[in-house]
């Protein structure tokens, strides 16, 4: 077949896509870990952690993944968050105990929760607090058995994440009551995980890395499955 589309190509750009340098996201993390351990990787709300501590903490969040919940190489985990600490610190965990990532919306409402958890066969879920009332709404109705709740200040800089989660529970009232029974918190997990063995699990470029979900405004949301290639 002749490429007539080369002749498009401008100058330096190669015909063929070149074999990424890691076999998975995974993988690249790692790497970073290694290579930049004492660098920033995160800030937030004056916070920051190093690529080293990222490792620290998303190796006892898979840990806990694997060993405390029993979840094996490509389960579902979702995870409602916003943009906090708490996200790359459990990403780069999924990734680590060899599961897929469900991104949820932390503004969604409770039908397209639990269309989205339903859809998707996540068995685990990391929520924000403040959205936890959503959760509970529909929960028995979805194949969610493992819940793990966050506050947005439980990986700021003490006192500071002590101040912030007692201002928006207690002062701006912005965490709803909620009811979640056998939930556990974040920090909570990470201490379970902590000294836990991590098994090795065998990633590669066409295993699914997210299953993340449209839009949904010509229909339900569909979830895409984009691989670590």
């Amino acid at each position: 077949m002749e490429k007539i589309w080369l002749k498009s190509y401008p100058e330096g750009v190669p015909e063929e896509v070149a074999e990424p340098p890691y076999r998975s996201i995974r993988d690249m993390f790692e790497f970073c870990f290694e290579e930049y351990a004492d660098l920033a990787a995160y800030s937030n709300m004056g916070t920051t952690i190093t690529y080293g501590q990222l490792d620290e903490l998303s190796q006892k969040f898979a840990c806990y993944l694997q060993s405390e919940l029993g979840l094996t190489r490509g389960e579902r985990v979702a995870i409602m968050l916003p943009n906090i600490l708490q996200y790359p610190v459990v990403l780069a965990g999924i990734f680590r105990a060899g599961l897929v990532a469900v991104n949820v919306n932390p503004l969604y409402t409770a039908r397209e929760l639990e269309h989205q958890l339903k859809d998707s066969g996540a068995r685990a879920i990391i929520i924000l607090e403040n959205f936890a009332n959503i959760l509970e709404d529909v929960r028995d109705e979805t194949p969610v058995e493992f819940i793990v709740t966050t506050g947005v200040g439980d990986l700021l800089k003490k006192p500071k994440g002590w101040i912030v989660n007692l201002v928006l529970r207690r002062i701006k009232k912005q965490v709803p009551a909620f009811k979640l029974p056998g939930a556990i918190s974040f920090n909570r997990a990470l201490k379970r995980g902590k000294g836990k063995p991590l098994h090795p699990v065998e990633l590669g470029y066409a295993d699914i890395a997210f299953l993340q979900y449209t839009g949904g405004t010509t229909g339900v949301s569909k979830g895409a499955m984009l691989s670590h290639r």
